[in-house]
């Protein structure tokens, strides 16, 4: 079981970075993040809550932020209710990006990670997940 958890741990991210790569010219990480501010209130996060909720340290998001500043798929400006924090938000054509990316990219989560299982085994998996998922989160946070 181990060793088909670390599988789906390590090659399923590689998997999704080689179809998105691929199709739409960017990263699995890349397209979370896209996917993250689309999600957020009026698609604008702060810099730190985007890279807490992407599992990124600062500087790989900056990183990112720069690439898709010059590519107009987001624009930074400082927090205007603190301005000791920077505010990223998706722009029309980081969404129109998103919009062009999903198809193949849920296509490939589909193929590899729901297909192969049946409704109940689906069920199943969600609560093993979730019960993991928090266990960690927990360990992460020092408790």
């Amino acid at each position: 079981m181990w060793q088909a958890l670390l599988t789906v741990v390590i090659a399923l991210p590689a998997a999704l970075d080689r179809q998105l790569q691929r199709d739409a010219g960017i990263s699995n990480f890349e397209y979370g993040v896209l996917a993250q501010l689309s999600m957020a209130d009026e698609t604008t996060m702060r810099l730190s809550d985007l890279a807490r909720v992407c599992d990124s340290t600062q500087p790989r998001l900056s990183k990112v932020m720069d690439r898709f500043e010059a590519r107009d798929w987001v624009a930074r400006r400082p927090d205007p209710g603190d301005g000791r924090y920077t505010l990223a938000a998706l722009t029309g054509a980081g969404r129109q990006k998103l919009v062009e990316s999903a198809p193949e990219h849920v296509a490939q989560v589909k193929r590899l990670v729901f297909d192969p299982l049946s409704a109940a085994q689906r069920r199943h998996l969600e609560a093993a997940l979730t019960r993991i998922a928090a266990t960690v989160r927990r360990e992460l946070e020092g408790g």
